[in-house]
């Protein structure tokens, strides 16, 4: 048993009796979720869990990988599995912002302007190849990621809750694209990063296949929740105990990033609340009521992997940011 395994729920890091949290009910219908999503989707449990944490906290993801993987696929029977308004958005070169957040048009019948809204007003968003669209409408999601809110022509129009953003890119086409800037990275909760199968689930995935043939796969899929549900959910999670060593440990691994002489960058406070709030829902998607290292540790990566900066040395040198997060990590004492 490791070190960090014997403090996995130690008696210290939970809240008295008398503030205790049922959570069942997010366990189960989050559990519920997942066997619907698996009747399609082999062996990305670990993405699925992101995705699932995103939602939980209300946050955003940049879903990385290369064609193929089921990135896209993934976002959309995951909003198939929630009764709640979805949009699909495909970024392209010619994209404009208004085809994004909506335009204002002349009503003949009243000759006054009506505002027409945009895909970007639903409560699940799926924007594929993200970086295939100029700066200019990358742009057009700022407000909409940070403030759940959409300004056009001086107007600003609330977004409904919930509001998630999930996006796909292709870290290895990049002709034709447009890199994201890292104050648009650091709008998103996590970046995931989807991997080929293994070998046994690349022979499951054929299987499935071969025995489905022409059936279409996202009528497999049933809704089990609902946009209240999230929205309830979202704010159960808020009350999770998290002990104040472990709030210091996240401040301590976040600040770390900041003088680590293998980055250029460190990463802001935007990420030490990301890690606090995300540790709350991977908690609760264990069915604990409180936090510990291990939940803060299980999210530190995609959080922080698209919110510090290597050296251009070290980058040349092969070093990857998560390899610099797990050096950070190993280095600091798990509270005890």
């Amino acid at each position: 048993m490791s070190e960090l395994e014997n403090f996995q729920s130690p008696d210290r890091f939970q809240p008295s009796s008398e503030n205790r949290l049922d959570l069942t009910e997010i366990q189960d219908k989050l559990n519920a979720v997942k066997q619907e999503i698996k009747k399609v989707i082999v062996g990305q449990d670990k993405v699925l869990d992101y995705l699932l944490l995103s939602i939980l906290t209300g946050g955003h993801s940049l879903i990385e990988g290369l064609p193929g993987v089921a990135k896209t696929m993934m976002a959309k029977l995951l909003a198939k599995t929630i009764n709640a308004d979805f949009s699909r958005i495909q970024f392209t070169p010619d994209l404009m912002p208004s085809d994004v957040t909506g335009t204002s048009i002349l009503n003949m019948k009243t000759n006054e302007f009506e505002f027409i809204k945009g895909p970007i007003f639903g409560n699940i968003i799926l924007i594929d190849e993200i970086n295939r669209s100029p700066a200019k409408t990358q742009a057009a999601l700022f407000e909409c990621m940070s403030e759940n809110q959409v300004t056009v022509d001086g107007t600003s129009y609330q977004l409904v809750l919930p509001f998630i953003v999930f996006a796909t890119q292709n870290p290895v086409e990049q002709e034709g694209t447009y890199r994201l800037p890292e104050a648009q990275l650091d709008r998103f909760l996590f970046k995931i990063d989807v991997q080929y199968p293994d070998l046994d689930n690349e022979i499951e995935i054929l299987k499935e296949q071969q025995e489905r043939k022409n059936i279409d796969k996202t009528t497999l899929v049933n809704q089990v929740i609902n946009a209240l549900d999230i929205n309830r959910f979202q704010e159960i999670i808020k009350s999770i105990y998290v002990h104040e060593d472990l709030i210091k440990y996240i401040a301590t691994i976040v600040t770390q990033t900041r003088s680590n002489y293998n980055l250029f960058l460190g990463a802001s406070p935007r990420a030490s609340i990301a890690i606090l709030e995300a540790s709350k829902a991977n908690a609760a998607m264990d069915g604990r009521d409180f936090v510990t290292p291990e939940d803060i540790k299980n999210v530190c990566y995609p959080i922080l992997n698209h919110r510090v900066i290597l050296t251009p040395e070290k980058e040349m040198e092969g070093l990857t940011t998560n390899q610099v997060i797990e050096q950070i990590i190993e280095n600091i004492n798990i509270p005890r």
